[in-house]
């Protein structure tokens, strides 16, 4: 049994959905061995209402999430990350930073929640299903470990 935490980097384009969802399932499921964060490409500046709902429902903490830059992880003085998800196809295809410690990475797509149209209750029906799938994908990548990642 070891102590070692593995630390994760879970990116997308605005970082208001879909990248907060995987930090703070990953967060909540690590049961201490894992550490997420999360960041954007292009941060939107704020987390999506919608997500943070989702999130409450389900009984997760959202005080202190915010929208972030992918360049706050790009510096020496950043937490060093074994691992860099990718969770939307247009931040995977973009050029990333170069990670300090060189981490593994890993491209794990999910529709856009926050391009859902319709009425609140429609579009909260959509969040709600992209955060049962990234759950689940985030459930095995925990029990796989993440030598084994890239069999999520």
């Amino acid at each position: 049994m070891t102590d070692t935490i593995t630390n994760v980097l879970v990116l997308c384009t605005g970082n208001s959905a879909r990248s907060v969802l995987a930090e703070v399932l990953i967060n909540a499921l690590g049961e201490g061995k894992w550490r997420a964060y999360s960041a954007g490409s292009h941060p939107a500046g704020a987390v999506n209402p919608l997500t943070l709902a989702v999130l409450a429902e389900h009984g997760h903490a959202v005080e202190g999430l915010r929208s972030k830059s992918w360049d706050e992880f790009a510096v020496p003085s950043a937490p060093p990350m074994d691992l860099v998800i990718t969770v939307c196809d247009n931040a995977a295809g973009e050029m990333c930073p170069i990670w300090p410690g060189h981490p593994s990475k890993l491209h794990v797509g999910f529709p856009d929640p926050a391009a859902a149209t319709g009425s609140e209750a429609e579009r909260l029906a959509v969040f709600r299903d992209i955060y049962r799938q990234i759950e689940a994908k985030i459930r095995r990548l925990i029990a796989l470990g993440p030598e084994r990642a890239a069999e999520v």
